[in-house]
């Protein structure tokens, strides 16, 4: 049977998301190593590089029954990451460290480290090893590859949008296909809708005569109409006299 409801949360698969995962887990043993602990630094940092990894994950989940959901939360992931990346500049600039630039030697050789499967392997192998200097240039290099994988990301979530439509354009279409393919094999199908139950709401307030006439129930014709008569308003009751007849 085919479905509207694609198959989605492939996550773990991403390689933005395996990166995530490596600079959380980066960023809480450099907070543990170089920050105070119990520090609003501390907190911030760890919770931006959560926020980045988690996000990643539910939006992914999230494409199932809303692209706008999933989009909305790898634009979070991409934020998160970059609040992340501006506290390890400050760590820098704060503690008079040099933060290096894409032409150092230092920044080409980390980043062929950075893309080798023995980095991928055992990322946080000589996170124990490296000074303070050297994490956080390791981890801003990182979280630029990072941003600008989920930048790549979301400009593929908004063309298949584009392209597929949200969950309701993927139902109607799932059911304009289904309807099609059942009156080309001889079946009828109902085209009546829910919304239409206001109309028989109405029907059930009014009673047809066999002269084809229509009449109020008694919620509607115990109000009479202003400016009518006595005799038009109940036509059972007998007339006042006039003033002749007296």
């Amino acid at each position: 049977m085919n479905t509207f409801l694609r198959n989605k949360g492939g996550y773990r698969k991403l390689r933005v998301y395996r990166l995530s995962v490596i600079i959380y887990d980066l960023s809480v043993i450099f907070s543990e190593r170089f920050i105070r602990a119990g520090s609003r630094t501390w907190d911030q940092m760890v919770q931006a590089a959560r926020s980045g990894k988690q996000n990643i994950a539910e939006g992914s989940k999230a494409a199932t029954t809303s692209r706008t959901t999933e989009i909305k939360l790898t634009n979070v992931a991409k934020a998160s990451l970059e609040e992340l990346m501006l506290d390890y500049e400050d760590y820098l600039r704060q503690n008079n460290l040099p933060q290096w630039d894409k032409s150092n030697p230092r920044t080409l050789k980390l980043r062929e480290y950075l893309k080798s499967e023995e980095f991928l392997a055992n990322p946080t192998k000589f996170a124990f090893a490296m000074n303070a200097e050297e994490f956080c240039n390791l981890c801003i290099t990182l979280i630029n590859q990072a941003t600008y994988m989920l930048h790549r990301l979301i400009d593929k979530q908004q063309e298949q949008f584009l392209k597929e439509g949200g969950i309701n354009e993927q139902m109607y279409s799932a059911r304009v296909q289904y309807r099609k393919s059942a009156e080309n094999h001889g079946y009828h199908v109902s085209s009546d809708r829910s919304d239409r139950s206001d109309q028989s709401d109405r029907s059930d307030k009014m009673k047809s005569t066999p002269q084809g006439s229509l009449t109020l129930t008694k919620d509607e014709d115990a109000a009479p109409r202003q400016g009518a008569s006595v005799s038009e308003q109940h036509p059972s009751a007998p007339s006042a006299p006039s003033t002749q007849d007296q």
